[in-house]
């Protein structure tokens, strides 16, 4: 069995805050206000992990509302989602993720993402691709309000023999 999975998550940007995408710290005058790390990039991919599997969503798993999520390394978040689809025998084909941000520069800070990223998930960097792009200034990603980021997963499973 094959299914797809697609994600989405934008945190605002607020003074005060780390600035961390994919695992990686990127020094910038901002970062990302959330519950959690806030790590948007992370919670695009742990959602399209969770809705491929049919596992409902991101909030269902790790509210919140909970304190033990309060300010958690989403690194943590998405090794507990890739063992819940291990668990149920699901492996992951391919990643492909998008941060959709005006600035900082991602480039720079890819392969880091790739790196940790294909780590936790214990893929090999080939079955993961990290890229960036801008808004050309337009909307809230456009004008330095918030970061956003899309994830498209594939994942497999072998048929169970009746």
């Amino acid at each position: 069995m094959i299914r797809i999975g697609q994600g989405y998550d934008v945190h605002k940007l607020v003074d005060d805050r780390p600035l961390i995408l994919g695992g990686v710290t990127i020094e910038y005058e901002k970062g990302l206000a959330g519950h959690s790390d806030a790590d948007v990039l992370i919670h695009s991919l742990c959602d399209a992990l969770i809705g491929a599997a049919g596992k409902g969503d991101i909030g269902q798993h790790f509210p919140d509302t909970d304190d033990n999520y309060r300010n958690i390394d989403s690194r943590i978040l998405l090794r507990n989602i890739v063992s819940l689809l291990m668990r149920d025998g699901w492996k992951l084909v391919n990643a492909d993720l998008t941060i959709i941000a005006q600035a900082p520069k991602m480039a720079p800070h890819i392969p880091e993402m790739r790196s940790l990223l294909a780590h936790d998930m214990n893929i090999d960097e080939k079955q993961l691709n990290v890229k960036a792009t801008t808004t050309e200034k337009l909307g809230f990603c456009g004008r330095g309000e918030g970061i956003a980021s899309l994830a498209v997963v594939l994942i497999e499973r072998p048929e169970q023999q009746p």
